[in-house]
């Protein structure tokens, strides 16, 4: 695997203004934008719970085995939660389209502790102010939502005054496809990923979104994890890669990426396919990666090793069924394309 050239904020960074060939160019200014605050209401165990907004997505986690956790909104039928894309150790979690309900109850595996659950709403509470880039912002041609132009509120980094998970970079060795096991032909994707954020950053405690980039139905790319004030997303300004949050044990060094939706028995749309090898295939080149590479991943934190492709599913690193098997069947595709 080459090391690479390190990206910089003129590589890697640009507004729309130019083609992939042209000097990137900072932003100009910004312009306020409104976007509605993430409320929550939190509940322990499992007795049914009231909320006093119609929620978007509950939120829940509990300590024992991970599998057989159900939930039932409103007066509905109970349904299995699945175990989506997040990972914990010693329990399980799931995020859950709440469908506007009031009330849910949740039920967890036998022998199950610590039962948590939060009600989302990320589209009908409070307005709240952003100063969002004023031209489109774009890695090397492909454009992306800055994290203010999806109404990213900061201050959910941060835990008693301190920003809870501080940025640690290592130089980029992999990168992990995911799906977000949320709804398809989701209206409201921005909205969607402020619900993951709240669900990671505060629910998990993991003090930020736990991808690195997000892409929608409509191919639209948004920014996750933080990394820094440089307009360079994911990476620092010597090329280095924040860790994120996403394939718990091998996180350093591996970017994620995920898709909107649940991909299981649905592909994903045309647009988020090419969004995806356009982007990957941009990360590549500037750092080096092969794409149809078979490499040994090196944790540098503790030095843990692992077999694997360049461009990986999420179920290559832990047992999950993410990122959907439609979407894991065509990484092959993906690799492919994003070589050429």
């Amino acid at each position: 695997m080459a090391a690479g050239a390190a990206l910089t904020p003129v590589v890697f960074a640009a507004t729309d203004s130019g083609s992939d060939s042209t000097p990137d160019t900072t932003p100009s200014g910004t312009e306020p934008e409104t976007f509605p605050a993430t409320r929550t209401e939190t509940a322990t165990g499992t007795t049914p719970a009231t909320t006093a907004f119609a929620a978007s997505y509950v939120g829940l986690r509990w300590t024992g085995e991970q599998d057989g956790a159900g939930i039932r909104l409103a007066d509905g039928p109970w349904q299995p939660t699945g175990t989506g894309c997040a990972t914990v150790d010693g329990g399980g979690t799931a995020l859950i389209a709440a469908d506007e309900a009031t009330t849910y109850e949740v039920r967890t595996p036998a022998g199950a502790t610590d039962v948590r659950s939060v009600a989302i709403d990320c589209t009908r509470g409070p307005g709240r102010t952003f100063h969002v880039p004023s031209e489109p912002t774009r890695v090397r041609g492909v454009r992306y939502l800055s994290r203010p132009a999806w109404g990213a509120d900061e201050s959910k980094r941060y835990k008693d005054g301190k920003v809870n998970s501080p940025e640690v970079y290592y130089p980029l060795q992999s990168i992990t496809v995911h799906h977000t096991d949320t709804p398809n032909a989701d209206p409201d994707p921005a909205a969607t990923v402020r619900g993951i954020y709240e669900y990671h950053a505060v629910t998990l405690d993991w003090g930020d979104i736990g991808y690195h980039f997000l892409i929608d139905e409509a191919g639209v790319v948004y920014e996750g994890r933080y990394s820094g004030d440089d307009l360079v997303p994911a990476f620092n300004p010597d090329g280095n890669l924040v860790t994120a949050f996403h394939t718990a044990g091998f996180n350093s060094g591996n970017l994620g990426i995920a898709l909107i939706g649940n991909l299981v028995s649905q592909p994903p749309t045309d647009a988020a396919k090419s969004s995806l090898i356009r982007l990957i295939k941009v990360i590549a080149r500037f750092k080096g990666l092969d794409p149809q590479a078979k490499i040994t991943y090196t944790n540098p934190v503790n030095g843990v090793k692992k077999d694997n492709e360049t461009i990986s599913g999420h179920r290559d690193w832990l047992q999950t069924d993410c990122p959907g098997q439609t979407m894991y069947d065509l990484l092959g595709e993906v690799r492919r394309s994003a070589a050429y």
